[in-house]
């Protein structure tokens, strides 16, 4: 019998890495890294991987992968994640897949919507314009989808434009995700109350610049501004400040600021997935979880025994 996928999601910050870590010590899984900007190497302060240590114990699938400078799609993760899970399965252990890009972990469980190729010109003409300017263009073009990706996320908002520059339609206008699921999963959104959560962005925050998000800032520059690790949080932030455009307390504040605005994407996200269970750390102790996942994987397999059965 497969070893359902286990999914543990959440908004930034929550805690859901650790309690992977344990979860995966306790059930016998391997993690994969269901985080955009982790399969980067040298991003690790700036993404907060886990450690080279806790990896040596624990597997951890796609952190690591390729180069800053290197392209890294949806389409990529799902081929990724696919080879990781029949890796995982036939040591007889259970795929923990873990992390917050929600359209990633759409993706793998459902497909991905059927967009035309990219346009290796347009995007490019389309990379070299201020950010800014292309969010307020495809605010018009398609409002709702602007709104759900954010007006920061230059690789999304990019890749909109083109397929309605292709097309002429908006990118929510395709074949969406299949109703049913490619795998048979079960999926935990972990969350905090507001002020907790809050709090240890800030703290997180904080610990990246003692660890040196600044010096891997720098170090991050050799691949070109235009780079997509650029979009992610804490990069971009810190190098107004090393490009003299504000000064680092104001560029740390920013960085918290867009932190907690991009938990508040998370939380919307995922508010339309109904086949995740809502959890929250604040409220409910880690052993308690733990437990409950364990009975759900109990549940589950007991469930498909008996389908086996009959």
């Amino acid at each position: 019998m497969e070893k359902p996928l286990i999914i543990i999601t959440g908004p930034t910050a929550t805690g859901k890495t650790d309690f992977s870590i344990k979860l995966a010590e306790e059930i016998g899984g391997e993690v994969i890294s269901a985080d955009s900007m982790q399969v980067y190497k040298g991003l690790d302060i700036g993404t907060d991987k886990v450690s080279k240590e806790i990896r040596e114990k624990i597997p951890h699938h796609l952190i690591d992968v390729i180069t800053p400078d290197k392209p890294f799609s949806v389409a990529d993760f799902v081929k990724l994640s696919d080879q990781a899970i029949e890796e995982i399965r036939k040591k007889n252990k259970y795929p923990i897949v873990v992390g917050g890009t929600g359209f990633y972990i759409k993706a793998l469980l459902y497909g991905i919507p059927q967009t035309p190729p990219s346009d290796k010109k347009l995007r490019e003409q389309l990379l070299s314009q201020p950010t800014e300017k292309l969010y307020e263009k495809l605010l018009k073009i398609d409002p709702e989808y602007a709104q759900k990706i954010g007006r920061n996320d230059k690789k999304r908002i990019v890749r909109a434009l083109e397929v309605y520059e292709i097309t002429g339609k908006p990118i929510t206008s395709f074949k969406p995700f299949s109703s049913t699921p490619r795998y048979e999963f079960l999926g935990y959104f972990l969350y905090r109350n507001r002020d907790e959560l809050y709090k240890r962005i800030e703290n997180r925050v904080d610990s990246q610049i003692e660890r040196g998000l600044i010096e891997e800032t720098k170090w991050l520059l050799q691949f070109g501004k235009d780079t997509t690790a650029f979009q992610a949080l804490g990069y971009k932030e810190i190098l107004e400040y090393l490009e003299g455009k504000r000064p680092l307390e104001e560029a740390v504040q920013l960085l918290k600021k867009r932190t907690k605005q991009f938990a508040k994407r998370q939380f919307t996200w995922f508010k339309k997935e109904p086949k995740f269970k809502w959890i929250n750390m604040s409220q409910i102790p880690e052993d308690k979880i733990m437990k409950l996942i364990k009975q759900h994987l109990k549940l589950y397999e007991g469930k498909n025994e008996r389908k086996n059965h009959t």
